[in-house]
């Protein structure tokens, strides 16, 4: 397919998202550039909502392509195949660009061709892993970016972003970043939107199960505390304190008497809850922070403990292997060999 003009572009201030006039009624192109290990949940995400509003539309108004840094078949992180032809600099760039990376995947050669699409007001799309890769080699990015909370925690400890948020989605200049994961389907949504009527949207969020379609600037549910709808308000107050002080960890007493219930009241609620007593709980979030910060970063293991409220490295070692089997050195070391192995593909 030859690439036509690119689309003119408006800037929705309130969503954050780039949007494409679709007035004129053309095909638009979709680039979904996957990387070795990519998410096939955002990958699916992707297609199902643009076959599901070509399916409402009548016709296939959204026609899409795979493409990778080396052409062939891609294997995803749960073992899904893509067959994929060769990203080549500027060459067939589409209307749009939706990069799936994977975990031990870089700002590959798609970095380029994001800019080229960049230079031609086309949107990009930079999902999860992508996003954290373009947040790494981007020193000053013109606008605010994000990523997975769960990268956010990462690059926070050992970088200076100025610029990063934890909202769902964030527009630079045309390059979108985005949370990813689950929430890929809500961004893909507001991407076609201008496509559609009113009516059209609420069925298509109807066809994917969303009972709500959350703005872009809507946080991420980055703590377990964030889901309210699962435990009653004073477990949920309980938890979001436990979890915003996991470099000071509070005794029981303290957070007992900051949310105003007894001892004895929140053990019964979190052993018929969790099937465990709040201070292991408490514990858990403390070394689950910590895995986070040993996979995901290269600071020394003195200022991950302290920094997840451990006394001393032994402390923190004995209870990250505690919790995953593991010691937190061979933790690192397990990563470094992926990345070591992929560096020398």
């Amino acid at each position: 397919m030859k690439d036509t003009a690119p689309p003119h572009h408006d800037i929705d201030d309130r969503a954050g998202i780039g949007q494409l006039d679709g007035a004129d009624g053309r095909p638009r192109t979709i680039e979904i550039h996957v990387s070795r290990g990519f998410s096939g949940l955002e990958l699916t995400s992707v297609t199902h909502v643009l076959s599901t509003a070509n399916m409402l539309l009548g016709h296939d108004l959204f026609s899409w392509r795979f493409s990778t840094d080396a052409p062939g078949i891609v294997t995803g992180d749960q073992g899904a195949l893509v067959r994929a032809e060769p990203a080549i600099g500027d060459h067939r760039l589409a209307d749009i660009m939706v990069v799936v990376g994977g975990k031990q995947a870089a700002a590959g050669n798609w970095l380029a061709r994001a800019r080229a699409m960049q230079r031609k007001a086309r949107t990009v799309v930079l999902l999860s892993d992508a996003a954290t890769g373009y947040i790494k080699a981007t020193r000053a990015p013109a606008g605010r970016v994000t990523t997975h909370w769960r990268d956010v925690t990462a690059l926070v400890e050992t970088g200076y972003h100025p610029k990063l948020t934890t909202h769902l989605s964030e527009n630079s200049d045309g390059i979108i970043t985005a949370a990813g994961a689950g929430a890929t389907l809500e961004l893909m949504v507001g991407l076609v939107a201008p496509y559609l009527t009113g009516p059209q949207v609420a069925e298509l969020g109807s066809h994917l199960l969303l009972q709500t379609i959350r703005k872009s600037d809507a946080e991420q549910p980055k703590c377990i505390a964030d889901n309210e709808g699962l435990f009653d308000a004073r477990l949920t107050e309980v938890i979001r304190l436990m979890e915003n002080t996991v470099n000071e960890p509070l005794s029981m007493d303290e957070i007992t008497a900051r949310v105003g219930v007894s001892t004895r009241h929140l053990e019964r609620v979190f052993r018929t809850t969790f099937n465990d007593t709040p201070a292991r709980f408490y514990k858990r979030l403390r070394v689950k922070r910590a895995r986070t910060m040993i996979e995901e970063s290269l600071l020394p293991m003195i200022d991950i403990a302290v920094a997840c409220g451990f006394g001393s490295c032994t402390t923190m070692s004995k209870a990250v292997k505690g919790e995953y089997g593991v010691t937190p050195s061979r933790m690192r070391a397990r990563k470094d060999i992926q990345l070591l192995t992929y560096g020398g593909r």
